[in-house]
């Protein structure tokens, strides 16, 4: 039996400790080894695990003290209790407390290759199903030869670990082909995790990345992992990396470098393995010679770039992508799915899309929530697509649509562009505006605008 897995044996027993470990590694485990609670949370603190195995009757700190703060820290692995004959009763608590199972002392080595297969396969099936529901919604549509030649090298650099750094316009679809890379690579039974670096505050920034200690900060009322630990074993993707600021490079370089970091008020190391994958819309060897960003984090950053070319560069894949989003659209809004008029889908195609993919998305949702109909003729386009030299803020050319329509399809234009404008950042959205953030995101919310 191959259990691949990382185990922590927590136990005060050095005979029990040492067969444990000898087993575990028998069947291809890496093992930690703790002789108390104590020590147990220290090791937990520095590293992720898949599986701990954990004695209830310890000195300094039981069992039951350590399950409980290790259910408080969001431990993501599972816990197998280890109980003396006649505790049964602690072990139903350690189970109703969070654990996974458990087992009696002595040993019965067979019952435990059962007990952690068991844990390990949940965990697997419920990764297997995070990812099945990832992909429903970033599967790629290309059909052009500039999309193929990119996925064909994103392929290929799947299966290394390097760094890779994705360029484009905003909106060209950076996050689809990070997850298409993670998707591609060994690591796709792993967490994929995304972190739009402009849509967190920068005060916030650090701690969502790195994680905190309790009482580091107001608010800080218990120890929270960060991003890139919840990526350990996949991928992070940091999207907008020419943003962050010089204090936070500095710490992004570190871990880049070492693989280790400390969060937000803590003074001891974590490890993680997670493979990064960075965006921006920015030129970062600029942002470099103007002294925006580290020259050592550029260089360590750019081990492999991949530029995503604008939809206005492979129009072959609107017509693809648009029926993609035609199907999406209207499985959300339970309603048939619609057809586009001929002189729509030439207008689509031959528009030159200046938000991308997330112009088009948005464009082919408005169609389908302003359809009287089942088909999507060409006065439902925005009035930008319909004529490109037209401002959208000044004449929303909506031809035959009533007063409340025509209302509701200006605010979507507008919307859509500003937040085109600002990267999809609500809060410099809400600025450019004039409007409070509170009142954008219900503006959002009313028009059924996602901000992706």
């Amino acid at each position: 039996m191959e259990l691949n897995a990382k185990v922590l044996i927590v136990d005060d027993d050095p005979g029990l400790r040492m067969a444990l470990q000898d087993r575990f590694q028998h069947w291809g485990c890496q093992v930690s080894l703790a002789a108390d609670g104590r020590e147990a949370l220290a090791i937990c603190a520095r590293e992720s695990f898949h599986l701990i195995l954990l004695d209830l009757s310890m000195p300094l700190m039981d069992g039951m003290e350590v399950l409980s703060q290790l259910r408080q820290d969001d431990f993501p692995g599972d816990i197998v209790v280890l109980t003396a004959d006649g505790s049964i009763t602690r072990a139903v608590e350690a189970l109703k407390a969070g654990a996974s199972d458990f087992l009696t002392k002595p040993a019965d080595f067979d019952l435990l290759a059962q007990v952690t297969k068991r844990a390990l396969d949940r965990r697997r099936l419920q990764m297997s199903r995070d990812a099945l529901a990832s992909q429903a919604h970033t599967n790629i549509r290309a059909a052009s030869p500039a999309m193929k030649t990119l996925l064909d090298m994103a392929s290929r650099v799947a299966a290394s670990d390097s760094t890779v750094v994705l360029t484009g316009e905003s909106g060209s679809g950076k996050q689809v082909v990070s997850e298409f890379i993670h998707e591609s690579s060994p690591r796709k039974d792993g967490p994929f995790v995304y972190v739009n670096c402009v849509a967190i505050s920068e005060d916030l920034i650090e701690s969502t990345l790195f994680g905190h200690e309790r009482g580091s900060f107001t608010g800080a009322v218990a120890r929270k992992p960060g991003r890139l630990e919840g990526a350990n074993g996949g991928t992070a993707f940091l999207d907008e990396i020419g943003d962050i600021s010089p204090k936070l490079q500095t710490k992004l370089l570190h871990f880049l470098e070492t693989g280790e970091f400390e969060r937000v008020g803590g003074n001891q190391t974590v490890n993680v393995d997670c493979r990064i994958v960075a965006a921006t819309n920015k030129n970062l060897a600029v942002e470099v010679k103007e002294g925006r960003f580290r020259e050592d984090l550029y260089y360590r950053l750019n081990v492999i770039n991949l530029r995503v070319p604008p939809l206005r560069e492979r129009p072959e894949d609107v017509d693809l992508l648009a029926h993609h989003f035609l199907e999406r659209v209207a499985g959300e809004t339970k309603r048939k799915v619609p057809e586009f008029a001929p002189e729509t889908l030439k207008a689509m195609v031959e528009y030159s899309w200046p938000g991308n993919v997330r112009q088009l998305k948005n464009a082919v949702e408005r169609m389908v929530v302003l359809s009287p109909g089942n088909v999507l003729r060409p006065e439902l386009l925005p009035p930008e697509i319909r004529n490109p030299n037209l401002d959208p803020t000044n004449d929303i050319g909506l031809g035959d649509l009533d007063f409340r329509d025509a209302v509701t399809a200006f605010k979507h234009s507008l919307l859509t562009r500003v937040l085109d404008e600002c990267s999809g950042n609500q809060t410099k959205a809400a600025e450019k505006l004039g409007l409070q953030r509170s009142y954008l995101n219900r503006l959002l919310k009313d028009l059924g605008l996602r901000n992706e």
